[in-house]
């Protein structure tokens, strides 16, 4: 709610759930609703449902642009060369430490 600069009410109308639950949530006295988390992660896209529900990952959500992102990790998935027609001798993984580990087949 800082983040938006939301008060209570406003947030509890933004998200589309009752003034009431937003300050027994608050409070502590109720914990938020499966419902509640969809309510907020669907109207507020910058927040993350693994942050929001376990302290995971970042907050506000990493924009998706369609430019390549040359800081994620590629997938299989998105590359352009059939898995059939090539076959992965050996995956490398490196870290941010200097060390690195392989594995091959």
């Amino acid at each position: 709610m800082e983040y938006y600069q939301f008060s209570a009410s406003t947030f509890a109308d933004k998200v589309g759930v009752q003034r009431s639950s937003i300050s027994h949530i608050l409070s502590g006295r109720n914990k938020p609703s499966l419902d509640f988390v969809l309510k907020v992660t669907t109207e507020l896209q910058e927040v993350d449902m693994q942050w929001l529900l376990k302290g995971m990952g970042v907050f506000p959500k990493r924009s998706m642009t369609k430019e390549k992102d040359t800081s994620t990790t590629p997938t299989l998935l998105n590359s352009e060369v059939s898995m059939h027609e090539k076959k992965i001798q050996r995956i490398v993984v490196f870290y941010e430490d200097g060390t690195f580990e392989e594995y091959q087949k």
